[in-house]
């Protein structure tokens, strides 16, 4: 699957969590799934907790979030 197929898989509808990306339209934000990766979930353990997950959807996260660090440069406020 080629990348525009992948990024296809990431929709965008207002009436679907609040606008926020989610994967294909399933009410699965993006960060969310990213999220559970960032906390030590692998690609399995996800696929086997959300069966309506295929493992081009965690693929598609994974680009979405590389193409948003493509970003020239990020500010960090201290609080």
């Amino acid at each position: 699957m080629d990348e525009v197929q992948l990024l296809a898989r990431i929709t965008v509808d207002p009436s679907c969590c609040h606008g926020k990306p989610c994967v294909r339209g399933l009410r699965y934000p993006v960060e969310t799934l990213l999220g559970l990766l960032a906390a030590g979930m692998t690609v399995d353990e996800i696929l086997e907790d959300y069966e309506d997950l295929e493992r081009d959807d965690l693929r598609a996260c994974f680009l979405w979030a590389a193409r948003l660090a493509e970003v020239k440069s990020i500010r960090v406020f201290a609080a």
